[in-house]
């Protein structure tokens, strides 16, 4: 086994959560918890070093201790803002990561082989990005990104106005790690007040 490589972890929060009535999802309770212990809980271990992405007023996540770290691109330009943040923090603060793997601040369940599987498949094919999926289902916010990357996604976004993280991925030699689904979706999002209460009832089986 070769040693895995240094890697930031972003959550990715910047949303504006409109089918959960607005607010910030990733505060939401699951199995008396904020979704947020959860996926600390479960992508800190296997990242050299964790931040948050996320607009607003910084002091709401005071209590999880983690550098929050804002879009630069306006108008909430999605999920690819946030990653370019992560990808322009990793620069300047730890400029030794090559890599970024971002997640989604409403999936309570990740999984604990997470990094360590997606870097393992994108090398062995030498792909420039990796993303995850379960089932038939691709999840592109969850993705492994080149940090060397970030001028080429700032130009996609600011000059071509490029928000689909598809689209952009399109360009690169991409791998996707595949994960079951069961006993519960890894990738499972609490979008909607329904969904949190899915969750708890997921809880137990995803322990």
């Amino acid at each position: 086994m070769t040693e895995p490589l240094a890697t930031l972890g972003v959550i990715l929060a910047g949303g504006l959560a409109r089918r959960m009535g607005g607010g910030d999802k990733t505060m939401r309770a699951i199995a008396g918890r904020p979704i947020l212990d959860h996926v600390i809980e479960r992508l800190a271990p296997q990242c050299d070093s964790l931040i948050l992405n996320a607009n607003g007023d910084p002091a709401r996540f005071g209590a999880w201790g983690l550098p929050v770290v804002p879009d630069d691109v306006p108008d909430f330009a999605g999920p690819l803002a946030g990653v370019l943040a992560a990808l322009d923090w990793a620069a300047l603060h730890h400029p030794a990561i090559e890599w970024v793997v971002s997640v989604a601040g409403d999936c309570p369940f990740l999984p604990r082989d997470l990094v360590a599987r997606m870097q393992a498949e994108r090398a062995m094919v030498e792909a420039e990005l990796a993303v995850a999926a379960s089932g038939d289902q691709s999840h592109p916010v969850v993705g492994l990104w080149k940090v060397s990357l970030r001028d080429a996604l700032r130009h996609a976004l600011v000059v071509e106005e490029c928000r689909k993280i598809d689209r952009w991925t399109a360009r690169y030699k991409l791998v996707t790690t595949q994960w079951p689904v069961t006993p519960v979706d890894p990738f499972f999002n609490a979008n909607t007040p329904d969904d949190v209460a899915e969750a708890e009832a997921l809880a137990q089986l995803a322990l």
